[in-house]
């Protein structure tokens, strides 16, 4: 259309940009799985195309690697706040551990009634083969150079030692991650109730607790919130091609990887 025949008055309806953030956190580039290099394209295309009203982003996750949820989170802040852009974070099932760490990314917290928030813990866990390799005569050698190089060899006795040195690193990480659930929720936590333990709680639970704004649905909310019209783009993660045609046995492996995270909170699927 030219210039000239451009139909004056015409208006574009507002826009919320939807992002899904599904699966466990962590660096594997495979199908689902969430790192900052895997989703940074869509968020940014959200984010910039067709400037939005807000960025509403469903987030289904029981957590992962705290580096990676940290440097999503650091994302979609810097995205929000460059832009002024409101972020609406709608919890699903789950949005525990990383996963919540995610969630404190947006203004507002939203989740349903039943869903699963919390966990804001940090965790290290691994098994112990050493009376299973001795009961069969497997002589375990391991030879290195700087004397903590085989912290938490599974198949050696567990060391005082180890796992003090473990938990001077699993502190700290707890710790970043209590700085940044007071700094993104302030004043709208309970007051009363430790909420650093490690513990989950429901959607209903949750917003009591501060660690949630309401419970609500992504559609119906920003129809609340922007208006009976406003126009609903998606934006999703890229699928590479031979996935597109398929299963790959990478599938299995993340299949396995997100029933496993998921019984920790009592999720089925």
């Amino acid at each position: 259309m030219s210039e000239g025949t451009r139909i004056p008055f015409i208006t574009r309806k507002p826009t919320v940009a939807v992002i899904r953030l599904q699966g466990p956190i962590g660096m594997s580039t495979r199908g689902t799985s969430l790192s900052d290099a895997s989703v940074a394209p869509m968020l940014e295309r959200a984010f910039r195309r067709r400037k939005p009203v807000a960025v509403a982003i469903a987030v289904n996750s029981p957590g992962g690697s705290p580096v990676q949820s940290s440097l999503i989170a650091a994302r979609i802040r810097r995205l929000g706040d460059e832009l002024d852009m409101p972020v609406h974070i709608f919890v699903e099932d789950v949005a525990a551990s990383g996963g919540y760490w995610l969630a404190c990314a947006g203004d507002r917290i939203w989740a349903d009634a039943t869903s699963v928030l919390g966990s804001i813990g940090v965790i290290s866990a691994g098994f112990g083969f050493t009376e299973l390799i001795q009961r069969y005569g497997i002589e375990r050698r391991v030879h290195t150079a700087g004397r903590s190089k085989s912290m938490l060899d599974p198949f050696q006795p567990q060391k005082p030692e180890d796992v003090a040195r473990l938990n001077r690193l699993l502190e700290p990480m707890h710790e970043t991650f209590k700085d940044y659930v007071r700094q993104r929720r302030g004043n709208r936590l309970a007051p009363d109730t430790d909420l650093f333990t490690g513990d989950i709680w429901t959607g209903n639970q949750a917003v009591e607790l501060g660690l949630a704004d309401g419970i609500g649905h992504l559609i119906p909310k920003m129809r609340e919130l922007y208006g009976k019209d406003v126009a609903f783009l998606p934006y999703g993660q890229r699928v590479p091609l031979l996935r597109r045609f398929g299963l790959s046995a990478d599938d299995f492996v993340e299949a396995a990887e997100r029933r496993a995270a998921e019984m920790r909170f009592g999720i089925r699927g």
